[in-house]
């Protein structure tokens, strides 16, 4: 879209906080992190809240931070985290105290329990195009509201224009502001946030979305922003990063190793995985690009009985069967992908709209392992219903957004591990 287009337009007024948003800012869904950006002068850090049955206002203080990448410098780009939140309790907030103020709000999630009813929308490399806006639109218009978005990955796209030209961070983050400052987005990190330029000399992986985007990553032990793990109403969400360092003795390796026994499935029985490059992918885009990770940590993902993989970096939509493939050792040529009830599904939805369009040259027969597979633009939303079931549709943009192309009943692998395909004769 260009950059007159309505959706990212400045708020009017002197240092107008824009690119309003927000993520889970602890463990367990009591703090917010609140970022956004000013443009005229840093202004204050502050932070007011409140809660809708209270009148006492509370206020919190966060830090300012900036960035060069090549001839461009960043506004003042502030971060609060907010903490203490009761649970399931709406809060309105208000930044740009003491110039232009901006008011918003967001709901707490219930208290982390094994049959907490939730709900997630998924989107992945969403950009800023006319597609883009369709697909955001018809996420918020979707009748099954997301409570959370789940984004899998490339944001902004900067990187296809010129010189990274950064002003098109800027520009997402006021266009995705009419979601993201009203309901936390949880972000993971794509190729298309590297933003590695060494001919330019840019050689910092990852600085304009670290600068831009923080996650709470300390509370999961983390040592990086690129992964962590979030508990959030009845899900245990762990975030990865196919473009850090994930071989055995890395800091990722070494991180995963030890997060996933930590999963309780008596409390948190959704055992759901975020990241950008697929593991299983029919199509000939970017086709075996997530191989060597699927080789270090699928036997990990089986063994603890993840429910559901979401990834994107392929422009398009697949669902697989439940399906694993770790018995191979070098010499015995097993090497095909078996049914496994312990397995989770692999879903690719990197086909949020962005401007490098859609992939639709596909592999030839469809794999026994696909389960359905378009090359449409579109969201998802996960509802979870209970400890044993959750409700998964998708909606592709060409339909309306109360049309459901892809569904399927999830059954949980630790609850109910009893096969949920949706295909008779998988």
């Amino acid at each position: 879209m260009p950059l007159d287009a309505d959706v990212f337009q400045v708020p009017p007024g002197y240092n107008a906080p824009q690119q309003v948003h927000i993520t889970q800012g602890d463990l367990v869904g009591k703090a917010v992190i609140v970022s956004w950006v000013t443009v005229d002068e840093p202004g204050t850090n502050t932070v007011v809240y409140w809660s809708e049955n209270s009148e006492q206002k509370e206020q919190a203080e966060g830090k300012v931070y900036t960035y060069k990448y090549y001839n461009y410098t960043s506004g003042y780009i502030h971060h609060c985290t907010i903490r203490h939140l009761e649970f399931n309790t709406k809060y309105y907030y208000v930044v740009g105290i003491g110039h232009t103020e901006r008011q918003f709000w967001f709901v707490t999630p219930p208290e982390v329990g094994p049959d907490v009813p939730y709900s997630f929308g998924l989107i992945g490399d969403l950009g800023q195009s006319y597609d883009s806006n369709v697909t955001l639109t018809h996420y918020e218009r979707n009748p099954r509201k997301g409570q959370t978005l789940l984004f899998v990955g490339d944001l902004s796209y900067a990187d296809n224009y010129p010189c990274h030209d950064n002003n098109r961070w800027d520009t997402w983050g006021r266009f995705v502001e009419r979601s993201a400052a009203y309901q936390p987005w949880i972000w993971t990190a794509g190729n298309h946030e590297i933003d590695f330029y060494p001919e330019i000399g840019e050689t910092v992986p990852f600085k304009p979305y670290s600068h831009r985007y923080h996650v709470p990553y300390r509370a999961s032990g983390s040592t990086a922003p690129f992964w962590h793990s979030i508990k959030r109403a009845s899900a245990y969400i762990i975030v990865l990063s196919s473009y850090s360092a994930y071989g055995k003795y890395t800091p990722q390796y070494k991180w995963l190793e030890e997060e996933l026994p930590k999963v309780n499935r008596s409390e948190t029985p959704w055992l759901i995985v975020l990241m950008h490059a697929p593991w299983y992918n029919s199509y000939n885009y970017h086709y075996m690009e997530g191989e060597t990770m699927r080789v270090m940590y699928e036997p990990w993902f089986v063994k603890y009985k993840v429910d559901v993989v979401f990834a994107g970096h392929v422009h398009a939509y697949e669902r697989s069967e439940r399906v694993s493939n770790i018995a191979y050792n070098v010499v015995n040529g097993l090497c095909s992908p078996v049914k496994d009830l312990s397995a989770p599904v692999y879903i690719t939805i990197g086909d949020g709209g962005n401007l490098e369009g859609l992939v639709t040259n596909m592999t030839e027969p469809q794999p026994a392992y696909s389960a359905y597979r378009e090359a449409s633009f579109g969201h998802a939303i996960f509802e979870i219903k209970n400890r044993t079931h959750a409700y998964y549709g998708w909606n592709r943009n060409q339909d309306g957004y109360a049309v459901e192309a892809d569904s399927m009943w999830f059954l949980n692998r630790f609850w109910s591990p009893i096969d949920d395909s949706t295909t008779a004769d998988s």
